[in-house]
């Protein structure tokens, strides 16, 4: 394992292996950052809600590369599967200390005149609710290892304000200030909860779209990678990112 860890030193002492929770993590962004993890040493459970073949990919190529990773199936929005999921992990795998928030589901453009507060709850349930159940979930065992580190999966939508995406912005816009909060709340147990809030990066669900109009706006002249997303995780569940903490990281090239 690299280091010593999220925490500093002798944070991991008391036990052999540090354990991370990907959520969303059959593919896309949170594929990357499984496998990512993975190769820094980490145990790494790969939450998944309906793509049971997707995970066991990413935990197969996990294994094939000498890590540990198991799947756990789990809708991440609903308060007794994330109860279940995080008991699940704790058995198998061991205490979550780095916890992951990424499962997303649609994010549809709606203009306002179309707009219902359904809508509003559908982003809420995913980028509010989601990440307090997880975090309340893994806060004892974060607690009693003393420390633990959350990256929360955010959007540098909050700053590009596009027209009908109202719901999605204003529920980002929350997650945000969440982890900003329980920054200071988590502060005094050696917990940090920081977000990583990428631009536009293509993963599966986008093949074949036209990517020329949003690549000529990033001054860094290219599309960002889920490599590019993974690896600012990867910093901040690191040794080096234990004095970060209620910080956004935007990964965008600069488009924002």
């Amino acid at each position: 394992m690299r280091g010593c860890g999220p925490g500093g030193a002798g944070w991991l002492e008391s036990w052999v292996m540090t354990v991370a929770l990907v959520t969303g993590a059959s593919r896309g962004l949170g594929a990357a950052i499984a496998l990512r993890l993975a190769a820094d040493g980490l145990a790494v459970a790969v939450n998944y809600h309906t793509d049971a073949a997707g995970a066991g990919r990413v935990v197969d190529a996990i294994q094939a590369a000498g890590g540990r990773a198991e799947s756990f199936a789990a809708d991440v929005t609903d308060e007794a599967e994330v109860t279940g999921l995080v008991a699940a992990v704790g058995d198998r795998l061991g205490t979550v200390s780095v916890l992951v928030v990424n499962a997303t589901g649609p994010q549809p453009s709606i203009p306002l005149p179309e707009l219902s507060w359904e809508a509003h709850l559908d982003q809420l349930r995913f980028f509010v609710k989601s990440p307090t159940l997880l975090v309340q979930a893994v806060l004892p065992g974060m607690r009693e290892r003393g420390g633990g580190r959350v990256v929360q999966i955010g959007s540098d939508i909050v700053d590009r304000r596009l027209p009908g995406m109202s719901a999605y912005l204003a529920a980002k816009s929350a997650q945000h200030a969440l982890a900003q909060v329980w920054a200071r709340e988590l502060g005094p147990y050696g917990i940090t909860v920081n977000v990583v809030a990428p631009g536009w990066i293509p993963v599966e669900r986008h093949a074949g779209l036209d990517r020329s109009d949003y690549l000529n706006e990033v001054p860094l002249g290219r599309m960002g990678t889920p490599e590019d997303v993974a690896a600012a995780v990867s910093y901040l569940a690191s040794e080096g990112g234990a004095y970060v903490t209620g910080e956004r990281i935007t990964v965008n090239g600069g488009h924002t």
